[in-house]
């Protein structure tokens, strides 16, 4: 076999510049080259250079080349590949990729990426693809996978501006990003991979898939348990993104979000998966799992965000960033647990909402429009998944999901507000009589009975194994026309002290070492 020059040297020899008209049957040189190389080291398994490529030279040869337009169509670099059918679905899911990030697709190009994504999910679960490929790659896949399908449901549902031809179109590929279909389709690759069992196995310490960030060291593929394994996240966007929570925190329960794990082994797959998993236990009340996940997310962003300021998704992070400390202000402010926070995140989050957040105590129309602007900016795309009615006057019906959560998220605020006065009253005393708390609160003892109930209802909620936990930072019960007060401690953290003075003995010493001594 000739030896073919490296892909390093090729691109330094290649000085297109790109042609102002857009030809899809024309592959510039560098193109020819990296889809040559790129296929060569899938065929080699060698996943470093996969990925070094898929990476950065994709993304540098799209910022040169093609900002403004679409990379060669897959019939144009075909011939350079072999004509290799799997090749070229990847090759395809990298194209339909770069159009959706740079450019606008039309109707047509967003059901052809559908068929290529049925296509490319149909070889790995019926066909034996024996490829490595790079965690981040299949995390991609997965991901932009639901976010087509999310984009799609927002298109269909904007009907007013719609000519006869999309709609004729959308008549005829009603099937297209049909939500059974892509449900289905995340639940075999979940199935097929049979990861769940892998999972399990791994606790008895009889799989090494963490060990080994998923991949396959014995010359095997890790495409299908990896892309199962990323499938059980995508569900639960999915159903995020459905309003259905309950069934969105069951589909990730195989994986332990308390532990490092493949899912943190990508900076995207981390954040998706604790921002939808936090934001599904904020909207069923679990607002100290939410509070506990929203913090340790933010402070890993906090401590390694420089290192990804390269990255392509970079901007992505920053907004899931700021998205989180909305939900987290939010969280705080139904569930005031700040000793659940660490100093750093909430010394963040304070110079960011601490004006908003003592505004939102106050429990009046003017909190009511903060949790409402909060819950709007920070709230996932909600989707409405079922195909518009045809033979009635076209309307758009794009927003009718995010209305629907956005009003019972704010009839729980509201709820939440009725008990406005419980909790200040109840951190002032260990004990007061019904009949002493009922004047002070300016109502009878029955209603105050009734409070105290909702109090209780409205800071306990129903964990993951169905068993009841308190949310509150103090708890109380009645007993003889007396309410006896119980406060939760926090445990001092001696060891944050200690290290953030170690911290800053270090940068004392390390300014006197800089000064010189005449």
């Amino acid at each position: 076999m000739a030896v073919t020059p490296s892909y390093e040297a090729e691109q330094s020899a290649a000085g297109e510049s790109a042609s102002t008209g857009y030809d899809p049957n024309y592959v510039p040189d560098s193109v020819k080259s990296f889809v040559v190389h790129m296929y060569r080291h899938i065929r080699e398994k060698n996943v470093y250079e996969i990925h070094q490529m898929y990476e950065t030279s994709f993304q540098s040869i799209s910022e040169r080349l093609f900002k403004d337009s679409p990379w060669p169509s897959v019939d144009a670099v075909a011939s350079y590949v072999d004509n290799d059918h799997v090749f070229c679905l990847l090759y395809r899911e990298m194209w339909y990729r770069h159009l959706y990030a740079r450019l606008s697709p039309t109707p047509k190009q967003r059901i052809d990426s559908w068929d290529n994504y049925c296509s490319l999910f149909q070889v790995v679960l019926h066909g034996v693809v024996n490829m490595q490929l790079p965690n981040q790659w299949l995390w991609d896949m997965v991901d932009e996978f639901v976010y087509q399908f999310q984009s799609f449901c927002q298109y269909r549902a904007k009907m007013k501006s719609k000519t006869e031809q999309e709609i004729a179109l959308l008549r005829q590929y009603d099937q297209a990003w049909n939500v059974y279909g892509v449900l289905n389709f995340l639940q075999a690759l979940v199935e097929k991979s049979m990861i769940i069992q892998i999972l399990e196995q791994e606790k008895e310490g009889l799989e090494q898939f963490t060990a080994t960030d998923g991949y396959d060291y014995s010359g095997g593929s890790n495409v299908l348990k990896v892309l199962g394994y990323f499938s059980m996240i995508g569900l639960l966007r999915v159903h995020c993104l459905l309003g259905d929570y309950h069934t969105a925190l069951k589909c990730i329960v195989p994986i332990d979000i308390t532990q490092q794990g493949v899912y943190t082994s990508v900076i995207g797959s981390h954040i998706t998966t604790i921002y939808h998993y936090g934001f599904a236990n904020l909207m069923l009340r679990r607002y100290v799992e939410a509070i506990r996940e929203f913090n340790k997310i933010l402070l890993y962003i906090f401590k390694t965000k420089q290192f990804h300021q390269k990255s392509p998704q970079y901007e992505q992070i920053l907004k899931k960033n700021e998205q989180m400390y909305a939900l987290l202000a939010v969280s705080l402010s139904l569930c005031p647990q700040v000793k659940l926070v660490e100093e750093t995140v909430n010394s963040q989050l304070r110079e960011k909402y601490g004006e908003k957040m003592s505004r939102m105590q106050g429990y009046d129309d003017d909190a009511f429009t903060l949790y409402d602007e909060l819950f709007s900016y920070a709230c996932p795309k909600f989707i409405t998944p079922s195909s518009p009615s045809y033979e009635e006057t076209l309307v758009n019906y794009n927003q009718d999901a995010y209305r629907l959560q956005l009003k019972l998220f704010l009839y729980e605020v509201k709820q939440q507000q009725l008990l406005s006065g419980v909790r200040t009253f109840l951190k002032v005393y260990s004990t007061i009589s019904l009949g002493k708390l009922a004047a002070y609160m300016e109502v009878d003892e029955p209603t105050l009975r009734t409070i105290l109930m909702t109090y209780k209802h409205k800071t306990h909620s129903v964990d993951s194994d169905g068993k009841i936990t308190s949310n509150a930072d103090l708890d109380f019960y009645v007993d003889d026309d007396m309410i006896h007060v119980t406060e939760s401690k926090p445990a001092k953290r001696y060891g944050d002290y200690f290290m953030r003075q170690i911290v800053k003995l270090e940068g004392i010493m390390t300014d006197i070492d800089r000064i010189k001594l005449e």
